[in-house]
């Protein structure tokens, strides 16, 4: 049960309200542009697949860079990487544009440029994601990612069929051209926007480190594993219906370009309503419940989208598939908002990205074999089938709910004094940690060290294990290691307020007359005598 927030509450936060009004126009362009790009693949193609691959092709990158985009948001500014990759986007579209209009695209020219552009969405999603949560206060964050539910879906109930329209009369270049002009509202509102970025007195991540620990991350978080278990099930199986969408315009109902604008315009119309409906129905409805429904309200979509050869009737359905979708895809992304501290919340939505596009990517080839070699229609059948399957995981895998743990930083740690003059880079750092436990509370020692042992590795720590001395058995030790120093620093930074329970409760299971016992060692290699002075200085990891 969550308190009820009205759904337009973020728009009282300036930065906020400015850049979802941009992103309206951009989103716009971004809709026109693939009814242009997906109805002109079904002109210089006759390949079903390579109709459904324009999906994929758009698709794939967000699946295969979105976790360096993600380490990229935690580490630099998100401002300057979303005014990159619009940029980008910008001037590949007016390549697309030039290209069109001069009759030199090809069917793989098209791809090239769809997947281009799906890399400039890769680089920008993170960044934009995790910036929600600096726009708007935490308890707002729900209903802000529901409003970009809505926002890109008011566009999606218009923008497909004014995409329609301009590709019906004025040719797929028209559509391109419309959608190089809808990055500059967005361009400026990011000029515009002065973030407030908090200094941090620790050397960035390396890039490659700050890869590894995101994924690292997430995989000690069983909570975000379920999340991406579930967003791939549900890209993999839902993207049957949008990737052979055209398909259906053309083939199943015999209609156009208009036709295929208005059936999306369709989906969009339901991805509001959805929009809208999802604060209620998570004040009634468990997350799992509802992403079940999802999951069901989906199959039935795609299985009368199947046997249908009105265009109304298809249409209708479409619009309960549309508040299908966005009630399962805001769901997953809130979940993992609220389920990762800011220090890594860019690489836990990448990796949520990649779960879910990836699927998307993967279903729009799948789908598309499937419509080559036995027609749009039962693939869209087969679709269903794996859709309810998707309902069955969540039996074993079920979506946890919305929790109010609070993942600001703890700030406990003080940096201790040292004897030695230790560098930033001087390593390996191990740390030992002495309790004194009664025999009775060995127990629940045991278990509140299962879980310090899941937070130590989650957030970098290595090599961790727990001793039990043999000649004094009530004196426990727990050790673990990190490569330098100032890995040592920012492994206890990320410490956060909802972490501090698990220090407390092994406080309490302590014994000692004093607090537990922290030794903090530096890894030394051993030599000959005739070399010692050489080692003298703190040893450097390089």
């Amino acid at each position: 049960m969550t308190n009820r927030i009205s759904p337009l509450t973020p728009f009282r936060h300036d930065t906020f309200r400015t850049i979802w009004i941009a992103s309206l126009a951009s989103n716009l362009g971004g809709l026109i542009q693939a009814v242009g790009a997906a109805w002109l693949m079904t002109s210089i193609s006759q390949s079903v697949n390579m109709v459904a691959l324009v999906q994929a092709s758009t698709s794939l990158p967000i699946m295969l860079f979105s976790l360096l985009s993600g380490a990229l948001a935690d580490n630099f500014d998100r401002r300057r990487i979303m005014l990159v990759a619009q940029g980008f986007m910008l001037a590949v579209s007016a390549a697309l544009t030039a290209s069109a209009y001069f009759g030199l695209i090809t069917p793989w020219l098209l791809l090239l440029f769809t997947f281009l552009i799906g890399c400039g969405t890769a680089l920008n999603n993170p960044s934009w994601q995790a910036s929600i949560g600096d726009l708007v206060p935490r308890d707002d964050l729900p209903a802000a990612v529901t409003l970009n539910s809505v926002g890109f879906n008011i566009t999606r109930s218009v923008g497909p069929a004014i995409g329609g329209a301009i590709v019906a009369a004025a040719g797929a270049a028209a559509a391109f051209a419309a959608n190089t002009l809808s990055y500059v509202a967005l361009l400026l509102a990011l000029f515009r926007w002065r973030p407030v970025v908090q200094e941090s007195r620790l050397p960035r991540e390396a890039l490659g480190r700050a890869v590894f620990g995101g994924l690292r991350y997430v995989a000690m978080s069983p909570n975000i594993g379920k999340v991406l278990l579930r967003g791939f099930a549900f890209g993999l199986s839902a993207s049957a219906l949008l990737a052979l969408l055209p398909l259906v315009a053309r083939d199943l109902v015999d209609g156009g370009p208009l036709t295929f604008g208005i059936m999306l315009g369709a989906f969009g119309l339901g991805a509001i309503g959805g929009a809208l409906l999802s604060a209620r129905l998570r004040e009634h409805l468990t997350s799992e419940t509802i992403v079940r429904c999802a999951f069901a309200g989906f199959a039935l979509s795609a299985i009368v989208t199947a046997l249908s050869s009105a265009a109304w009737l298809t249409s209708l359905v479409l619009t309960v598939a549309g508040a299908c979708w966005v009630l399962a895809l805001s769901l997953f992304n809130t979940t993992v908002q609220l389920s990762t501290p800011r220090w890594v919340v860019g690489r836990a939505l990448s990796l949520y990205q990649t779960a879910t596009f990836g699927g998307i990517a993967g279903g729009s080839w799948l789908w598309g074999v499937a419509a080559e070699e036995y027609g749009a229609a039962d693939a869209l059948i087969g679709s269903c089938l794996l859709m309810l399957a998707g309902i069955a995981i969540g039996l074993r895998f079920a979506l946890p709910e919305f929790t109010s743990l609070n993942l600001d930083p703890l700030n406990r740690f003080n940096e201790p004094l040292l004897a030695l003059d230790l560098k930033p880079r001087s390593g390996p750092i191990v740390v030992m940690i002495d309790y004194e436990i009664a025999e009775a509370d060995i127990p629940e020692f045991l278990k509140t060290m299962a879980e310090r042992r899941r937070i130590r590795i989650r957030d970098g720590a290595g090599h961790w294990a727990l001793m039990r001395d043999l000649e004094n058995p009530t004196t426990w030790t727990e050790t673990y290691h990190v490569p330098t120093w100032v890995e040592y620093v920012r492994h206890n930074q990320r410490r956060t307020q909802a972490d501090a329970a698990v220090g407390d409760r092994l406080t309490e299971l302590h014994r000692g007359e004093k607090p537990p016992r922290v030794h903090r060692m530096i890894e030394r290699q051993t030599i000959v005598p005739e070399h010692y002075e050489r080692y003298k200085r703190p040893v450097e990891m390089h």
